[in-house]
């Protein structure tokens, strides 16, 4: 992924990236996003909806604590919060984005299977509707990509 479009991503959620700096005998992230740019509008999406989900547990906490102690006679269940989602590494394998991370909860993983399954049949490249090409490696690409990808491999693998 660009870096550009990397440094956005940590930009905007700092509490889902505060491992990219890290070494990598702690954390995989330091490799940066490992992924074509054209999957970049499913990964910001996936990050926005995982930090509201844990920041709306938050606030539903504070408020049922508050409501509970302002009103002693009509107490409200205390709602769980989210624990924090840390990334741990984004990649592509085996023509698929993989997203790896600590924390959150079922409804946080499901997002990640649901952005997970979009790019499947998103172009890595650019981000039109894609599908898995099999070859000399498994990629997710628009039928423009896998004509310039295959124009580049002709000729790679024969004797010389």
């Amino acid at each position: 992924m660009k870096e550009e479009l990397d440094s956005y991503l940590c930009k905007t959620y700092p509490k889902l990236f505060v491992n990219r700096n890290l070494p990598m005998t702690e954390t995989a992230m330091c490799c940066c996003f490992s992924c074509g740019d054209g999957w970049f509008n499913i990964i910001n999406q996936l990050c926005s909806n995982i930090q509201h989900v844990i920041d709306w547990s938050i606030q539903r906490n504070e408020s049922a604590l508050k409501w509970n102690a302002e009103n002693p006679d009509d107490l409200r269940d205390i709602p769980k919060i989210v624990q924090q989602v840390t990334v741990d590494q984004v990649k592509e394998k085996f023509g698929g984005l993989r997203f790896y991370y600590t924390g959150g909860d079922d409804k946080i993983s499901g997002m990640v299977s649901m952005a997970e399954s979009m790019a499947s049949v998103t172009c890595e490249e650019c981000g039109n509707p894609g599908e898995g090409r099999y070859g000399s490696w498994l990629r997710t690409l628009c039928d423009k990509h896998e004509e310039e990808y295959q124009e580049r491999m002709k000729g790679r693998f024969k004797d010389e």
